[in-house]
């Protein structure tokens, strides 16, 4: 593969924009119907995503434009290549795999745009492909390299038992995680996330991606999970996971995690189950010494969807540096203010900028889509540099990453 693109291919690539912009779902369609004519290649990714209302189609379609648009100017998009690698990583995505994407893709460019997709234009495309293909595989292997080379680190899906099974609310469960075979487990990144490979009886094999909830131990993970409605696999993990139930685990990924000792201020900022990762980074600053200021502030719909307030709220009481706020939508009837809850009602933007150091505070948030894209924004307008500005969701990065 060419370390550059030649100028014949990035003039080709950006004049297809326009056609991406009206075309770009379907062709995104078409490629993910070529794909998964292979089992073994649907097999690797998150069906949830996929469908109707999927969003990974409209995630890959906005890269792609995001792609062509920036493929003089590639350094613009090294956060989404590293969130895409860290993805790739956790599903397991090799070299092999990236030849059927190609073809996939090119396919559909020539059967979507018909006489439009040009020799030439066919020709740029697979250069193109073949180039950032040569990227995330560069990337993707250094990273599968730092897992295997790592204390207690491997590679591919390891048997983990469920030690211990934990009702945090009405809708979340937490699950103790121990490697079957007895050994140490890599110590991950507070914020970093898990990928499962689930065997659910009557359906093909499931992946999903679940953040840890603890601080590194060397021993352990914990994960906590959302009942979602029609979802299958937390559905099948709140009601068939037991202590002694095996699940096959992939290392530790991801680009969202708090690194190092902060040196600033921290806000950490979740809504509903986004509190997981904000959990392991939470306990992973209580354990510090010296710890800089941290703010942690929730919203939930009500006390029984609030989960592990009680473990927040000893972390902060072991930890005078540690404040917490908890907003509840909803407050139920017998609900206390400043014993249940501190704000009723929704995290809004004015509340956010009044009480929180916004010129020298890391934020980090995660949440539904409308509460991060709200609170990125409020952010951004309050002059918060976008390196002080990170964030996760569960789920593909598509207008998230847009904005």
């Amino acid at each position: 593969m060419s370390q550059t693109l030649s100028e014949q291919t990035i003039a080709l690539v950006k004049a297809t924009v326009p056609a991406l912009e009206a075309h770009g779902l379907a062709i995104v369609n078409e490629m993910y119907a070529r794909m998964f004519e292979n089992p073994d290649i649907r097999d690797l990714f998150n069906q949830s995503h996929h469908g109707d209302a999927g969003s990974q189609p409209r995630a890959l379609t906005s890269a792609i434009l995001a792609y062509a648009s920036n493929i003089e100017n590639l350094a613009a998009l090294a956060p989404a290549v590293e969130r895409i690698a860290q993805k790739h990583v956790g599903l397991q995505i090799l070299p092999e795999h990236y030849p059927h994407v190609g073809a996939a893709l090119l396919g559909a460019i020539k059967t979507v745009l018909g006489d439009a997709a040009t020799p030439e234009i066919m020709a740029a495309w697979e250069e193109a492909y073949g180039f950032l293909a040569g990227i995330l595989i560069a990337r993707e292997s250094a990273v599968y390299s730092e897992q295997r080379e790592a204390d207690g680190g491997w590679n591919g899906w390891r048997d983990f038992a469920v030690d211990e099974v934990i009702e945090e609310s009405s809708v979340i469960k937490s699950f103790v995680l121990h490697p079957a075979d007895g050994k140490s487990v890599m110590r991950h990144l507070p914020g970093q996330y898990l990928t499962f490979w689930l065997e659910i009886p009557g359906h093909p094999p499931v992946k999903r991606n679940y953040s840890i909830s603890s601080a590194a131990n060397g021993e352990t993970y914990r994960i906590s999970v959302k009942r979602e409605p029609h979802g299958l696999a937390s559905g099948w993990l709140h009601d068939a996971a037991k202590p002694g139930t095996i699940l096959k685990v992939a290392p530790p990924a991801g680009e969202f995690f708090l690194e190092g000792r902060p040196m600033r201020p921290v806000v950490l900022l979740s809504g509903g189950v986004g509190l997981t990762p904000m959990v392991a980074m939470l306990e992973t600053l209580a354990a510090q010494d010296g710890m800089v200021p941290v703010q942690y502030i929730h919203g939930t719909h009500d006390r029984e969807t609030h989960a592990m307030r009680g473990h927040v709220r000893a972390l902060a009481a072991a930890n005078p540096s540690i404040t917490i706020t908890d907003f509840h939508q909803t407050p139920l009837a017998d609900e206390t203010r400043g014993q249940d809850y501190d704000h009723a009602g929704i995290i809004t933007d004015e509340w956010l900028i009044a009480n929180t150091p916004v010129s020298q505070a890391d934020f980090f948030i995660c949440g539904p889509r409308p509460f991060l894209r709200a609170a990125v924004s409020a952010l951004s307008l309050a002059g918060v540099a976008a390196q002080h500005i990170h964030y996760e969701f569960f789920g593909p990065a598509d207008e998230m990453l847009a904005a």
